[in-house]
């Protein structure tokens, strides 16, 4: 039966109000969308108030609710995506469409109002926030988050409580043997903006199986992109556009060089270089957004902003996948030296 069906639901209740129509999609296969409280979910999961970090607003808006996705019509590629920024359903439907599982968990990412001008500018404490944030580990004197609380504390227990609650995704293929850690080399991290900022800083502490980075990274006071690597340099994709004011102001291009990219390939363009892309890591759009950064910011990925054709269909459905499927052993001739970007750090 070819049709798509899209389930939002808690597992427990689905089984106990409806256990035969569950057995009969199973056999069938479908998207599977799902959702859990990481404060459910995990009863060590706190909430850090001075930076922002709470499990709902002040209205009673949830914060904390995660997500997660997976297509049982699809063969598996054995590997799940890490979206760190919010929620996105059309990313989602794509990344399980090729394939691949994917959860977008609830970490501390409020805390830059926290930071003074100095500490903001001193090269090191963003990139040293982000990598606890990411951990749960110290390595910031100006934060304290626990591992429950950090991007691999709660991705792990995710995965767990989808194990147990979800059987027909199989996520247990995502944890070791004695299911206490992911399978990290099986994991891509991906995020946009302050999420793509993060998971590059992860990746450069723990080796995953890539990261794909929408408009970004953008620390671009800080250094930390050129220290040693966990994950080869050919594992990271960046994708941005050429009027996001990341890329005017050279933060991107910075990053891009201090990461190791243009050792697999020159900028290119999409528009103008089809799929796959010359085997580049750096990708960029020169797509109409109406001359607004803001639109240009966001329109790299599935959304309201992301260009579309005469039909109104997404123009950029190749670089979506190519960002994520791509053969990481495919890489492109090296660029040649740029001299145009400017690197010295950029307030």
């Amino acid at each position: 039966m070819n049709r798509i069906c899209i389930v939002t639901f808690s597992v427990s209740l689905l089984v106990l109000v409806m256990p035969g129509l569950l057995v009969a999609q199973q056999a069938e296969g479908q998207r599977f969308d799902l959702t859990k409280r990481a404060s459910e979910i995990d009863p060590a999961a706190k909430e850090y108030p001075k930076i922002g970090f709470v499990f709902a607003d002040p209205k009673g808006k949830v914060l904390d609710l995660q997500h997660a996705v997976v297509d049982t019509r699809v063969k598996s590629e054995g590997k799940l995506v890490i979206w760190l920024m919010d929620h996105n359903q059309g990313l989602f439907e794509r990344v399980s469409s090729y394939g691949l599982h994917g959860i977008q968990v609830h970490y501390a990412n409020r805390w830059f109002s926290q930071l003074t001008k100095a500490q903001h500018d001193d090269g090191h404490s963003i990139g040293e926030i982000r990598l606890e944030a990411a951990t749960g580990e110290d390595h910031s004197p100006h934060v304290s988050i626990e591992k429950p609380d950090s991007i691999a504390g709660r991705s792990i227990r995710f995965v767990q409580w989808l194990s147990k609650h979800h059987p027909e995704g199989k996520w247990e293929q995502f944890l070791t043997k004695d299911g206490s850690d992911l399978l990290w080399d099986r994991v891509i991290l991906a995020g946009i903006s302050h999420g793509s900022t993060t998971a590059a800083r992860f990746a450069k502490h723990q080796k995953v199986e890539r990261v794909v980075m929408f408009s970004g990274p953008r620390d671009n006071t800080e250094n930390w992109q050129e220290l040693p690597s966990a994950t080869p340099a050919h594992r990271y994709f960046g994708f941005t556009h050429v009027l996001d004011g990341g890329w005017t102001s050279d933060h991107y291009c910075r990053s891009w060089k201090m990461l190791g990219l243009p050792a697999y390939g020159e900028i290119t363009n999409v528009e103008m270089i089809a799929a796959p892309y010359n085997n580049s890591r750096q990708l960029i759009s020169m797509s109409d957004v109406m001359n607004n950064p803001g639109r240009a910011h966001t329109m790299v990925v599935p959304g309201g902003s992301a260009g579309k054709d005469g039909s109104g269909k997404f123009i950029h459905e190749e670089v979506w996948r190519y960002l994520f499927t791509h053969p990481v052993e495919k890489t492109g001739t090296p660029a040649p030296k740029d001299f145009s970007c400017e690197m010295r750090p950029q307030p």
